[in-house]
């Protein structure tokens, strides 16, 4: 693990982590995760297709078309080798099926299957972070409390500046966490998946509408891994100024 030095900010520290074994169903929270150059160990290895829609630019099923997919909770069967491992789902009806099972498919969309993708089926980079005063900002905005879940974050930081969407101000910089570094690419830009609560499964059109008109539709960051590590809940998150990036 890396030491804070004098040329590095600590600016939070994690609060959650998250990894997503199969595109759009639910989350598996983890205390500590291996960071590699493809994301955290297991994270989004599996996704379902459409049928029809193969060619297109965005092939995957997904809570957009499917809010039911939340209360689908994959598992891996050696969690401890999440990329070797068989992964198993566990369904709203109480079966527990193979990822690979045709009968899962058909539940999800008839005519829609499964792929594997060893590096990982991400929409832009491999790592999400957002912070906890972004989301306590956004639900001040729409008069509710939202569940950090809600925006499929792989680190979820509590941020030590008092200010709201503290992140945005990471992007471009090197953020060490743990064992990891990771280069802080781009803001998140958001899709209707954010309207959908994970337990109730109802949509509220106002949280995108908000992140729409207000943050140019963006909330949270993306990156990618600069020096693969192992992160751990309670971590802090270290911001490199530029004399450390180049020590």
């Amino acid at each position: 693990m890396h030491a804070a030095r004098p040329d590095s900010i600590v600016v939070g520290r994690v609060v959650a982590i998250w990894r997503y074994p199969v595109k759009s169903m639910a989350g598996e929270p983890l205390e500590d995760a291996d960071v590699s150059w493809h994301g955290v160990a297991g994270d989004r290895r599996w996704a379902f297709v459409r049928d029809g829609v193969v060619d297109s630019g965005f092939p995957w099923l997904t809570i957009r078309q499917r809010r039911e997919m939340w209360h689908y909770r994959p598992r891996f069967v050696e969690p401890s080798r999440p990329d070797r491992s068989r992964t198993l789902v566990a369904t709203p009806d109480g079966q527990e099926l193979d990822v690979t099972d045709a009968a899962l498919a058909e539940a999800l969309a008839p005519g829609s299957r499964v792929i594997r993708q060893d590096r990982g089926v991400f929409d832009t980079f491999p790592l999400s972070l957002i912070s906890t005063r972004s989301i306590h900002a956004l639900g001040e905005r729409v008069g509710q409390v939202l569940d950090p879940r809600r925006f499929r974050p792989n680190l979820l930081v509590e941020a030590h500046d008092d200010v709201p969407f503290p992140e945005d101000a990471w992007v471009g910089g090197v953020l060490r966490v743990g064992g990891l570094r990771v280069r802080m690419d781009k803001r998140d830009g958001r899709c209707a998946v954010i309207t959908v609560d994970p337990d109730s499964l109802e949509r509220d059109a106002a949280v995108l509408r908000r992140v729409l008109d207000e943050r140019e539709g963006c909330l949270g960051i993306y990156g990618s891994t600069v020096e693969p590590g192992r992160v751990s809940v309670g971590d802090a998150v270290v911001l490199e100024t530029a004399a450390a990036v180049g020590s």
